[in-house]
């Protein structure tokens, strides 16, 4: 990359918008040159986030009006309530953003992007980069709990059709945002509903294993149940899965550990050199042992187990949900689109 591109970071205030700004602040890639925040309007980022390199630090914050943000891409983990108005305001007017909220998600004309898992929906936006329209879009990422679950499937569809999938999962409590849980619901408990959490697990996995079309995704067809749970874990979301497939399924560890994707091959900067690591312990995956593996950016698989015929297959997962989750897989995707597309500064 020869130019450092400019990227700006949309509710950079915000405990999400800090954890972007703190894996960008040594990128090789991007540069942050501008923040948005409702709160703290005028103030320089370096008066409020330490550490941040000397250009981040003198970025004054300014309010999340397309009219008053200049940067050549625009990442946004905004709440979800104002996500939808504004990340489409900034599209209209011709930004490039990549958003890992979710109203935008299921949008038919919006890629829903895992990197290693579905590289070739960046397709549906290949037209904005003609030397006759170089329009703003939208590209989102998946919701936390999705992530880990798609990418430990796409291998075992791709090699065995996968027909039936139900998971279980233990989320940790940064997936609740803040303020999130109150401190005297969680402790001694576990809460067994999250609000929405299961539709998207089912609709997300659907759309990011499915067969791009000539203008939208061809949902995959896999019958996904979920049960989501809270759980007293600070970070990394721990999943149980149970699945069918179409064809037996032989040696499922080798498939998992074989898995590279395309960031893999372009060696892209955020890109963990294994994007599935099998733990062959019989008690992991733990959060608070394994939440960092690849730097936070791998699915950590263990428990494999063949109990019912060569068509089934139970494992547990884990992904950490706010950087695989949420800043590390939208820096991802970024990499991946300045790659395919040959976006420079």
């Amino acid at each position: 990359m020869k130019n450092r591109i400019d990227v700006a970071v949309l509710g950079a205030t915000g405990k999400v918008g800090q954890e972007y700004l703190e894996m960008l602040k040594d990128h090789p890639w991007f540069r942050v040159v501008a923040a948005t925040g409702n709160t703290k309007v005028g103030m320089k980022l370096g008066d409020i986030i330490p550490g941040l390199p000397t250009g981040a630090r003198s970025v004054e914050i300014t309010e999340s009006d397309p009219n008053k943000v200049e940067a050549d891409l625009v990442f946004s983990p905004l709440p979800t309530s104002v996500a939808r108005e504004t990340e489409t305001a900034f599209a209209k007017a011709g930004f490039r953003v990549i958003t890992d909220a979710s109203p935008h998600r299921m949008d038919e004309d919006v890629p829903l992007m895992i990197p290693e898992v579905n590289p070739e929906h960046l397709d549906m936006i290949a037209d904005r980069f003609s030397k006759r329209n170089k329009s703003g879009f939208i590209v989102a990422t998946p919701n936390c709990t999705t992530i880990g679950l798609a990418m430990t499937l796409k291998p075992l569809n791709d090699s065995f059709g996968v027909k039936k999938v139900v998971m279980t999962s233990f989320q940790a409590l940064s997936g609740a945002g803040y303020p999130g849980v109150a401190s005297l619901d969680i402790q001694e408990n576990v809460i067994p509903f999250i609000e929405g959490e299961e539709e998207k697990v089912a609709a997300e996995t659907n759309k990011l294993l499915g067969t791009l079309g000539e203008k939208r995704v061809d949902s995959a067809g896999i019958s996904v149940f979920s049960s989501c749970n809270r759980v007293a874990v600070i970070d990394g979301h721990l999943e149980s899965v149970y699945l069918e497939s179409s064809k037996p399924i032989e040696d499922p560890k080798e498939v998992f550990e074989s898995f590279m994707g395309v960031p893999q091959k372009l060696k892209l900067p955020s890109a963990p050199e294994r994007p599935i690591i099998v733990r062959e312990e019989k008690d992991r995956p733990q959060p608070r042992l394994d939440r960092m593996a690849g730097k936070g950016m791998s699915t950590v698989v263990g428990r494999l187990r063949q109990v019912q015929g060569k068509r089934t297959l139970q494992y547990h997962l884990l992904s950490h949900n706010t950087i695989r989750g949420a800043a590390g897989g939208a820096i991802l995707t970024a990499e991946l689109l300045v790659s395919k597309f040959e976006l420079a500064g």
